[in-house]
């Protein structure tokens, strides 16, 4: 998958070039500042630091000048105060084709800084440590670094600022193909770049203190989010889309997670993947999903990966056509062997063995995710955009907690049926309302999702199911919020359910209750609701 490259595209300029003949550089993280450094030196360019990084440079032989011998002021107050000063600012700032300005700087001594090399102490890093406490969060807010950089940023016509290092590279070879000249359309790319950095930093000392005050949702929401790749299109062909990586996720979810092979994601393939991933990560035991259109159209347990699958496509053989699928172990070769002969959009498991990937290399356009190189989940907060607007809520990670449910039936369930109850309700979580799922044990066997009333759920899945051959007589039934009238227990029953699970809540509790006496049915109510819209 190609990464998305920043836009460079400005109006052209008459003497668009700009000579670095000073530089000065303050990193925090200091990977590949050496290499840089040495390659400005080389081209005759003067290198001014502070701190560590001078200590650094120095240590790799590389001459460098104090921030203290420019400025004239030594460094202080435990280094917070160091690059505050006119003497940095002003040399930043100065507008070279300004005379006023010029005439400013050289009455007060102020020399030019052409380029400024700047990364930023790490808060975000800090604030994501389990306990981390507010001195430390103090101590890490970088005061001058986000100064010089919205200083050199905003004065980008005559300085060049540098905040990635990922760009050092590109910086040095520009400036050694054009005699130490860096252009405007580069040095507008690297502003823009700059003021998104200090905004993100910003947002995210903001959202740490609010979070550190016990807010679980600030008055102000920053959304810190970076191009990571451009889709083909959204959920249409009419749509443009992209997919964004959350840099606070630090390697985590499925934004983080490589592609092994195959032809590029689409945004419907990550929703689905998404979808069946939280799924297949309810079950300790091994098991399949297979998704289409972030509904389930196979989901099943088993002994062997392998049979889980072969369970799980059994369901629904024909919606599977063409689906995502999820497995929560590394795919193996027997299960490859199974999945090469059905076309599948793509697959996410936490690995992929060798015998399974040379087994569906064949499948040249099958999309493999790999989710053992991402750090845990990351699932943040919820959001959904509505006109003039965002709603945010907190994931639905509650996970099934058979040990608080209760039950109000005259016939207690079996424990073969609180089995297929607790198979059936981690389902329903992840089944668009109204949701109605049938299950046995370790296998779902019906899907009633998204109508407009629980019955006709009851109805579509129960019709579903026979239409594929699935035995309904001794099943149980899920329903992912309360049924409002007697009516769905009476279509549960006309086809042989014998035990329901669902949250209870509403009025005719005591009829539906009764409803489900009348029939034999064990039901219990879980007191949750797992609505998705």
């Amino acid at each position: 998958m190609m990464e998305a490259q920043p836009q460079t595209s400005l109006p052209p300029k008459e003497n668009s070039m700009r000579k670095i003949t000073r530089a000065l550089i303050s990193v925090s993280d200091k990977t590949g500042v050496v290499e840089l450094a040495s390659g400005l030196l080389a081209l005759g360019v003067e290198l001014v630091s502070t701190g560590g990084t001078a200590k650094l440079l120095r240590e790799n032989a590389l001459k460098v000048r104090d921030v203290s011998d420019l400025t004239g002021f030594p460094e202080m107050l435990d280094s917070r105060v160091k690059t505050l000063h006119p003497k940095v600012h002003g040399g930043l700032l100065a507008i070279r084709s300004n005379p006023q300005h010029q005439a400013q700087v050289k009455e007060h001594g102020i020399e030019p800084i052409d380029m400024v090399v700047v990364n930023l102490y790490p808060f975000e890093k800090t604030a994501l440590k389990p306990g981390v406490g507010l001195e430390e969060l103090i101590e890490n807010i970088d005061i001058g670094g986000p100064s010089m950089l919205r200083s050199a940023a905003k004065n980008f016509e005559d300085v060049t600022v540098v905040v990635d290092a990922a760009d050092y590279p590109r910086v040095l070879g520009e400036l050694q193909s054009n005699r130490g000249s860096i252009s405007r359309e580069t040095r507008a790319a690297l502003a823009r770049k700059a003021f998104a950095t200090t905004a993100a930093y910003d947002g995210a000392i903001s959202t740490a203190l609010q979070k550190l005050a016990g807010a679980d949702f600030p008055d102000t929401l920053h959304l810190n989010y970076r191009k990571g790749m451009d889709l083909r299109y959204g959920e249409n062909p009419h749509q443009k889309a992209v997919l964004y990586r959350s840099p606070a996720a630090a390697g985590r979810g499925l934004a983080a997670a490589p592609q092994l092979q195959g032809k590029e994601l689409s945004y419907n393939n990550l929703v689905d993947l998404e979808a069946a991933w939280r799924l297949v990560q309810e079950f300790e035991e091994p098991a399949t999903v297979l998704i289409k259109h972030t509904n389930p159209c196979g989901v099943a347990t088993g002994a062997t990966l392998a049979e889980s699958y072969q369970r799980a496509l059994e369901v629904d053989p024909v919606s599977a056509f063409g689906s995502v699928i999820a497995f929560n172990r590394a795919v193996n070769g027997p299960t490859a062997e199974e999945l090469a002969k059905l076309f599948v959009e793509a697959v996410v498991a936490p690995g992929f063995e060798p015998a399974a990937l040379e087994r569906l290399a064949l499948k040249k356009n099958l999309r493999l995710v790999d989710m053992s190189a991402t750090a845990g989940e990351d699932f943040g907060l919820q959001l959904k955009v509505i006109g003039g607007g965002l709603l945010v809520q907190t994931p639905d990670s509650l996970p099934a907690q058979p040990q608080l449910w209760k039950y109000v039936t005259e016939r207690q369930p079996t424990p073969e049926e609180i089995e297929a109850m607790i198979f059936a309700w981690r389902v329903v979580k992840h089944t668009k309302s109204n949701a109605i799922v049938f299950a046995q044990r370790g296998v779902l066997v019906g899907v009633g999702a998204g109508q407009m009333s629980r019955v006709d759920s009851v109805k579509l899945g129960a019709t579903k199911a026979r239409e594929l051959k699935h035995a309904l007589e001794g099943s149980v039934l899920a329903s992912d919020a309360f049924f409002p009238f007697p009516d769905g227990v009476e279509e549960a029953a006309r086809v042989g359910v014998t035990a329901i699970v669902q949250p209870g809540g509403s009025v005719r509790d005591n009829e539906v209750i009764a409803a489900a006496n009348h029939h034999k049915i064990a039901m219990v109510l879980t007191g949750v609701r797992h609505f998705s819209h």
